[in-house]
């Protein structure tokens, strides 16, 4: 009911008082002004009635924390919790503005509302594995008398990760974006890698087969400025520059990384439009543990991104994002890495270097439809390579992607269809390359790094020096070095991909998922030129995978995962392959654990 200073009995409403708003019924008059007649109430105490030796607390986000520790007061047990407990107020995680009267004298900050959280996690993992090790001959082979192209394949990889983070920024985040933000998250991590071969880890075979290394890389270090709200429901503008996390489509299909670049971002129509223009200059990556190495000068390679999400668009409870990308790549010099092997340009072909425009536009759908839940991509890559590794002159790019998911939920299980297609080149040494390449995938599809194709780099023995068939963590068969290091390779046999998976939320603690896929070559003509060989079948092989996820106190804070994966070598495989071991299957064991503050 609407409240007027003409509420008066038998005052009619005048329209424009209720411009916009339905009533129902045609009352047209007021009801009769509410009156209170209490006869004996106590009036408010006067001022001087108030006691002068206490004072206010400064803010409401204090008012109860100044009762703690007083346990036994039942109003206030919610927010009397330790610093160390990021699940209930906590000024460490962003959830009090920080006291100027206690701010720490290197913050420059003035006024009420500042906030700062920080973060810290702990990234353990123990993998065993096997795959094909290739050696030149028994010199540069563990093994006395050994024979054959490949060898031992057994390998085990200990790596400990601890990132550290700190954002300060300003204004309440509850209904708008923070006016401004500063944040940096820096990452240490110590690695052991034992093979059974040399010349695995290091170029030099005097080296042994085993390596401990570490690293400290910078993983974010922006500034991030609101620029303004465009409506009373906080839809924005903002700008961030510096080294942040970007994903150009809801499953890292074309590129996931933390990079050096500028963001443009922000939405309309009360969140129902956003929008992103990004630009990127690549920063150089440590080798052994992928962290970005600021020391060294950035790339040559930027990239170019501009996206659009519409929701509930083509229909309700879907999200459609629309993309235009280009990565303009100019690395003309030889570039080696940490271990003394070759990264750019690959040792393919001719071995020249190469430059490349890549333009790709890509359409991704993800959301649900009842009970339905359904996720895709689609890209096309065009542009030119300038010096293709076959011919030495320049060629046109043109491939195509394409990969999609449908899952289905019913009580604690869902199941899931997964297909991926990524085109290859069917004639190497003509003037256009068909091969699709991304430019730093992390795709989280069948399985993820469940999967042991996904998860392990399969090197390209007998066609190239330091090549992977597939990249760590990558699902496209591109035939580059390094998709951290190297450049992007369009010619390639491209990959299919069919899948079955199933997730089964057995307590809300624990979760049991499992994928089987198989994969493909989609064109073998790269490999047969390359490896001088009449004919390879396209068939990679079957890849079964299964991961138990054990959340112990439900949250996201402390989460352990087992997970194991066996590939079972299809025809083209075990043609590239074929051991002097007759090892007729591979594995994949990953052990990881997760502490987050």
């Amino acid at each position: 009911m609407l409240a007027t200073p003409s509420a008066v009995p038998g005052a009619t409403v005048a329209d424009p008082m209720i411009e916009g708003r339905r009533r129902p019924g045609v009352i047209t008059e007021l009801p009769l002004p509410v009156s209170q007649n209490n006869v004996g109430a106590v009036d408010a105490p006067p001022p001087e009635a108030f006691p002068t030796d206490q004072f206010p607390i400064p803010d409401r986000y204090r008012l109860a924390k100044a009762l703690c520790p007083d346990k036994n007061y039942v109003g206030i047990q919610n927010v009397c919790h330790s610093p160390l407990d990021p699940y209930h107020q906590n000024s460490l995680k962003g959830d009090r503005p920080i006291q100027l009267d206690k701010k720490p004298f290197f913050l420059p900050i003035t006024g009420d509302d500042w906030y700062f959280a920080f973060t810290a996690i702990s990234d353990s993992i123990v993998e065993p594995r096997s795959f094909p090790t290739p050696v030149a001959d028994q010199q540069t082979s563990e093994y006395p008398g050994a024979n054959g192209q490949f060898g031992r394949g057994r390998s085990l990889v200990l790596a400990q990760t601890f990132i550290l983070g700190a954002d300060l920024f300003k204004g309440s985040t509850n209904f708008k974006p923070p006016d401004i933000e500063y944040k940096i998250a820096l990452a240490y991590q110590v690695n052991h890698v034992d093979v059974e071969e040399r010349r695995v880890l290091n170029v030099r075979s005097s080296k042994p087969s085993r390596r401990t290394d570490s690293f400290l890389g910078v993983q974010e270090l922006f500034v991030d400025k609101h620029l303004g709200n465009r409506s009373d429901r906080f839809d924005f503008d903002s700008f961030r520059f510096g080294i942040q996390p970007f994903q150009f489509d809801f499953r890292g299909f074309l590129f996931q990384d933390n990079q050096l670049g500028a963001r443009l971002f922000g939405n309309r129509d009360g969140n129902r439009y956003q929008y992103n223009v990004i630009a990127i200059w690549r920063l150089e990556k440590d080798t052994n543990s992928g962290l970005n190495d600021i020391t060294r000068k950035p790339r040559k390679d930027y990239i170019l991104h501009t996206n659009l999400f519409a929701q509930d668009f083509p229909l309700p409870g879907l999200t459609s994002q629309v993309s235009l990308t280009a990565n303009w790549n100019r690395e003309r010099e030889r570039v080696f890495d940490h271990n003394g092997f070759p990264v750019r340009p690959s040792l393919l072909g001719d071995q020249r270097p190469r430059t490349y425009d890549a333009y790709y536009l890509g359409y991704s759908l993800d959301g649900r439809i009842k009970r339905f839940n359904f996720t895709s991509s689609f890209y096309g890559a065009f542009g030119e390579e300038r010096n293709s590794f076959f011919t030495s002159k320049p060629a046109k790019i043109r491939a195509f992607f394409a990969a999609g998911e449908l899952s289905y939920d019913f009580d604690w299980i869902r199941l899931k269809a997964s297909g991926l297609f990524a085109s290859g080149d069917g004639n190497p040494k003509d003037n256009t390359e068909n091969g699709f390449a991304a430019i730093s995938e992390n795709p989280i599809f069948a399985g993820a790094d469940t999967s042991y194709w996904i998860r392990q780099t399969i090197p390209f023995a007998g066609g190239g020096v330091n090549v992977g068939v597939n990249q760590r963590n990558g699902v496209l068969a591109e035939l580059r070095t390094s998709k951290e290091e190297g450049q992007s390779n369009f010619n390639n046999p491209g990959t299919m991909l069919l899948g079955v998976g199933a997730d089964f939320d057995i307590l809300p603690q624990l979760r049991f998922s499992t994928n089987l896929n198989h994969l493909w070559f989609e064109n073998t003509a790269t490999l047969r030129e390359l490896r001088n060989e009449g004919s390879i079948p396209k068939s990679i092989g079957w890849d079964l995978s299964g991961a138990i996820i054990w959340r112990p106190k439900m949250i996201q804070n402390v989460v352990f995962r087992l997970s194991g994966a066996v590939l079972d070598p299809g025809k083209g495989f075990s043609d590239l392959f074929t051991n002097s071991r007759r090892d007729d299957r591979y594995y994949s064991v990953l052990f990881n654990a997760i502490l987050s503050f």
